[in-house]
């Protein structure tokens, strides 16, 4: 969940993977639709790993079994946020839960500016670390 050696945020499915294109992302779509999963859109400037509860775009898609209708939406959600971190997620509720089956981004910034690890001496020998998104150093309108 961290940034790999290229810099580049790594959360979810395919994160290591240069980015998905948009046939690559309805075929995903569409095997998430075979497998009954509700697909639904989120967006945020600040990727930070514990920031798991993203601004969501739109309503989840429970009832649509096109995956035409997923990347309308999600085109949607790119034209609104061209450079914000966009991620789709499948839904699986076959077990009477809504839990995430899939996750992975589809859309970044231009630039990544990553995060930094700062380091604090406690009792003893203790350390403890905290990591802080650099993109949380500008005002929310202003990050990419």
């Amino acid at each position: 969940m961290m940034t790999n050696p290229t810099g580049r945020l790594t959360q979810g499915q395919f994160s290591y993977l240069p980015d998905l294109t948009d046939e690559e992302i309805t075929l995903q779509i569409e095997y998430g639709l075979k497998k009954g999963y509700a697909w639904s859109i989120e967006y945020t400037d600040d990727p930070h790993p514990r920031n798991t509860y993203w601004e969501m775009y739109g309503m989840p898609m429970f009832d649509l079994q096109d995956a035409a209708g997923v990347l309308m939406e999600l085109n949607a959600c790119r034209k609104t946020f061209p450079n914000l971190y966009i991620r789709l997620m499948a839904f699986d509720s076959t077990r009477g839960i809504e839990s995430i089956a899939m996750s992975f981004i589809v859309n970044r910034p231009a630039v990544e500016p990553g995060f930094g690890i700062a380091r604090q001496e406690v009792n003893g020998r203790t350390m403890r670390y905290t990591i802080h998104s650099y993109a949380t150093d500008k005002p929310e309108t202003e990050r990419y």
